[in-house]
């Protein structure tokens, strides 16, 4: 009898071990509403869909940042007399930036990309979407010296492919963002299944692949791969689903230029144990910030990095002009390897494993210039925002396709939002917001902007120094400007991205977390 009862309970621990994650009798077991107890992903229960809680992956050249506060602006004395980065107290939220500058071969698979998608010889009128994009190369020329080879090479010669790209405006970063976008979400639908290899070669003109266009169901050459069996999605009905949506957790938000604050908190690194902590401080430095370092590389302020063995003492740690007419140092012993630019990975990286932070190539943020930037919010700070919706051509249309319209890139119409749709709302009263506190009407004050003066809100800032500027620029809290369709051989550009979910990064908890304990009843 006893031996009977032990074969039953052992069969039922076989059901109950092949039945894993499945309720009694086999029957698939569903997450639960917190807030009305209905299943999650049960067509018998209204067939809402909640992807699994999962962290935002990492995209193509980035790193993830850790946000936190830091004292933004100013570090040495202000030797250009320029007053436009008074310190201040801010905070990061955290976010992604590029590992390295984007190089000439990145730059030219873009080109590439517009050559093949807006074919000029199919179409003589993509000539000037292509011709657009193209960098300028003419940034090179002066008056007083022979660069004509780098005029003519820089750019395509695969010895300078790792080499930052030049000659790229603000408005032309901006787009190489929008597009880099687009492909890394086409690549991560390739990868799982869901677009065919065959989408890319059906593109052409107008109708190729942007997030946003295969989002509103208005991208036509969607063709399926073969999805994996884990990989594979259901409609509310519980019928396959072979269309992503945002909810899935597979897509990932957009490539941007970073904001002034995030570069500038980004190129201090400040993160890492201090290598002299004050009693205060202990051993985990979490008050670096009150330590005012002046260069990326620095963890003291003098500007050198501490080793046990002084092996950074008295070598280049970026690529930068020592004087005038020192560019790189004599024959033999170059102190920085470069007299232009340098490759991308050149030097380095700071604390958070970015390169040339300092030197070799300025870079394009996002933000408007204007000289009073203490008028920012002390979180997350940027100026520069103009609020913008999706451009609805008939509203009574439920059709994606008649609703929404695409421009001649394929890409979803938007359009600003109004003052008058603005006007009631208590967090926000313009569409506008560039000159809010700086120059419009609730300041009180009037600069003239664009008019009497050389900055305009087309003015954006760039950081960091290059290969022709003096230490003093190399500091990150420097700041200065230029017109958003201007560019130079000094200055180029990397990518960010905006941070989705936790603050402290992948498998980490945001907060204190403490044991639940049971209620007495």
């Amino acid at each position: 009898m006893k031996v009977k009862s032990l074969l039953i309970l052992l069969s039922s621990a076989l059901v109950l071990v092949s039945c894993k994650g499945k309720g009694l009798f086999g029957k698939k077991k569903h997450d639960k509403s917190e807030v009305t107890g209905w299943n999650y992903n049960d067509k018998n229960m209204g067939g809402y869909q909640v992807a699994k809680s999962r962290e935002q992956g990492l995209g193509p050249g980035l790193v993830f940042v850790p946000g936190g506060t830091f004292t933004m602006g100013q570090t040495e004395e202000d030797v250009m007399s320029d007053y436009n980065n008074i310190p201040r107290r801010v905070t990061v939220t955290s976010f992604y930036i590029d590992r390295t500058e984007v190089a000439n071969v990145h730059y030219r698979e873009y080109i590439h990309w517009l050559n093949r998608v807006f074919d000029p010889q199919a179409d003589p009128a993509y000539q000037e979407i292509v011709d657009n994009a193209l960098p300028d190369t003419l940034v090179w020329r002066s008056e007083l010296s022979y660069n004509e080879p780098l005029v003519e090479y820089y750019f395509r010669h695969p010895s300078f492919n790792e080499y930052p790209v030049v000659g790229v405006s603000w408005r032309q970063a901006y787009d190489f963002c929008l597009w880099r976008s687009d492909r890394v979400n086409e690549a991560k639908l390739m990868e799982k299944g869901y677009l065919s290899d065959k989408t890319i070669q059906a593109q052409q003109g107008q109708d190729n692949f942007t997030t946003k266009s295969y989002l509103l169901g208005l991208y036509t050459n969607v063709q399926p791969g073969k999805v994996a069996k884990k990989d594979k999605l259901q409609s509310p009905m519980g019928t396959p689903r072979t269309n992503v949506t945002f909810e899935d957790g597979i897509l990932l938000p957009d490539y941007r230029l970073p904001f002034e604050a995030e570069w500038e908190y980004a190129a201090y690194g400040y993160v890492g144990q201090n290598p002299r902590p004050s009693p205060k401080e202990g051993k985990r430095g979490e008050e670096l910030i009150m330590n005012k370092q002046i260069y990326p590389w620095s963890q003291n302020v003098n500007g050198l990095r501490d080793t046990r063995r002084g092996t950074w003492q008295g070598a280049f740690l970026a690529n930068f002009k020592r004087g005038n007419g020192d560019y790189a140092g004599v024959a033999g012993g170059l102190n920085d390897d470069a007299i232009y630019t340098a490759p991308v990975k050149a030097f380095y990286p700071n604390n958070f494993g970015l390169y040339n932070m300092a030197g070799n190539v300025s870079e394009w943020v996002m933000d408007v210039y204007r000289p009073l930037s203490w008028d920012y919010d002390d979180v997350a700070s940027f100026r520069g925002n103009k609020f913008q919706k999706l451009y609805v051509a008939d509203s009574t249309s439920t059709d994606p396709s008649t609703r929404y319209e695409l421009d001649s890139l394929g890409r979803v119409k938007k359009t600003f939002v109004t003052d008058a749709e603005s006007r009631n709302r208590r967090n926000y009263q313009r569409g506008d917001v560039i000159d809010f506190l700086d120059g419009d009407s609730l300041s009180q004050a009037s600069y003239g902007y664009g008019q009497t003066t050389l900055i305009s809100d087309k003015s954006r800032v760039y950081k960091g120094g290059s290969w022709n500027d003096m230490p003093y620029w190399l500091s990150p809290g420097t700041r200065r400007f230029m017109e958003e369709d201007q560019s130079s051989s000094t200055v180029g550009f990397r990518c960010a991205m905006d941070r989705m979910g936790s603050t402290e990064g992948n498998g980490r908890k945001t907060g204190q977390w403490w044991k639940t304990r049971r209620q007495k009843r």
